[in-house]
């Protein structure tokens, strides 16, 4: 029997995820620095290509692919690609990239890798098809759900053990610190590393923040749901997780960590990280 996917096999997720990013800000922060050397460029895990339909308008002189496992979602990526002349979607896994050795300038996986049951084999495939000499970026988060203040106990030990159940589908909460090794194994130099907050919510959050940390537990419950055993628990996890970010005196964080590595290099001195 096959496992369940978490959260990426519903649809609510990938747009969920394409609401939340200024992709023209994403491009200008993480890639812009490369492009100019990059007229071949592959998002991994594009998901409805909110950033590589920005991208293919904002670099005409690029061919942008995206490749994503969903045939819904390819769907969806192709339809928002198809003004763009220089854009185009493949079907494909991520840890089987469907293109030859050293097809791209630049190769980019963004928040992909928390999910992937063998998330070393997904980076060994970016470094693959990216040429040598040429950009890999890594992007996911750190510590995401389970990191709140002040403790609360009961909270804290339903997190734990529902991450613990979505384990068994692959999903990896502390993905984010292990970018650089998984990197390293797959033969590629570290070019840069940047870490940085990612979820930072003081108090109360404001309507938006509120209303997509409902929309992600909602999605997550069928999976919560198998994690703790069932539907009653996970809803109970739902409710409490909110009414706790709803308080005035609680802290709840994550990190985001992006990696920039090069195919091809791995025996050149690494930088001070």
């Amino acid at each position: 029997m096959t496992t369940p996917r978490y959260l990426m096999e519903d649809p609510r997720e990938a747009r969920r995820l394409a609401e939340k990013v200024d992709a023209e800000a994403w491009i200008a922060t993480y890639l812009r620095r490369y492009l100019p050397d990059a007229p071949r460029v592959l998002d991994v895990g594009c998901g409805p290509a909110a950033i590589a339909t920005r991208l293919a308008a904002a670099v005409p002189h690029a061919q942008v692919v995206g490749v994503d496992t969903s045939a819904e979602r390819a769907r969806g990526a192709r339809e928002s690609l198809s003004t763009a002349a220089n854009g185009d979607v493949v079907r494909g896994e991520a840890t089987a990239l469907p293109f030859l050795d050293g097809s791209f300038d630049l190769v980019y996986i963004r928040f992909l890798l928390e999910y992937l049951p063998d998330p070393a084999r997904a980076v060994v495939e970016a470094a693959r098809v990216c040429r040598a000499g040429g950009t890999v970026v890594l992007q996911d988060v750190d510590g995401q759900l389970l990191q709140h203040y002040p403790p609360d106990p009961t909270l804290q030990r339903q997190l734990e053990s529902a991450v613990a159940g979505l384990g068994t589908t692959g999903f990896d909460p502390f993905v984010g610190r292990k970018l650089v090794t998984l990197a390293r194994t797959a033969g590629m130099n570290i070019r840069d590393l940047r870490v940085e907050p990612y979820h930072l919510i003081a108090g109360r959050p404001d309507e938006d923040t509120r209303r997509l940390w409902a929309l992600k537990l909602d999605i997550a419950q069928p999976a919560t749901a198998r994690a703790l055993g069932s539907r009653q628990e996970a809803d109970a996890l739902r409710n409490r997780l909110l009414a706790y970010l709803d308080r005035e005196d609680t802290l709840t964080w994550s990190y985001l960590f992006t990696v920039w590595a090069t195919p091809g290099e791995a025996n050149a001195s690494q930088p001070n990280l």
